[in-house]
């Protein structure tokens, strides 16, 4: 980790997330009847709710989207949510206007190339380790976990110890 990295994380006060290949594994899984199932990584969802709790704001922007990702996200108190985003940067500079924060307090982590325009331009944007190449090589830096393996939790636990507040979110559980 360097000193670079931990003060681009220190700034951060919105996460935002991609949902397929990041938050899943990427992988799409549709029943009989046409309906999609997604799988979520549990430490990656305790890693977004200790961000919230440490008071950095959350929020995904999908391509994709259905029923399952909205209760995954109600679930973990996520305020904004954007599905079937078809450019995420205008998305993006949405929450820019909301939170009244410039590019600099935004991080990102995904995973492909419709994630690249917030990863070039946030202060902290990063790709999973199973991320594509171009993506990975674009990124400021690439989670050794991979996606819906642990790689979200990775990436909110670097943005909590750059900001102080990891050991007290772990002593809570203590």
């Amino acid at each position: 980790m360097t000193d670079e990295l931990l003060n681009r994380a220190a700034q951060i006060r919105l996460a935002v997330f991609d949902v397929d290949g990041v938050l899943t594994d990427g992988r799409l899984y549709f029943l009989p009847d046409g309906s999609e199932v997604k799988v979520f990584n549990s430490q990656d969802g305790l890693g977004l709710q200790m961000l919230r709790e440490a008071g950095v704001s959350t929020a995904i922007i999908s391509g994709r989207g259905g029923a399952a990702l909205e209760k995954r996200a109600k679930n973990l108190g996520i305020a904004h949510l954007y599905q079937n985003c078809h450019n995420k940067l205008d998305a993006l500079l949405e929450l820019c206007q909301q939170h009244q924060l410039d590019f600099a307090q935004i991080a990102h982590l995904g995973d492909d190339l419709p994630d690249l325009p917030l990863i070039r331009r946030v202060g902290l944007g990063m790709a999973v380790a199973n991320a594509n190449a171009f993506v990975r090589a674009q990124a400021h830096a690439v989670t050794v976990a991979q996606g819906g393996e642990g790689a979200a939790r990775e990436f909110c636990e670097l943005i909590l110890h750059a900001q102080g507040k990891l050991a007290a979110m772990r002593a809570a559980w203590l």
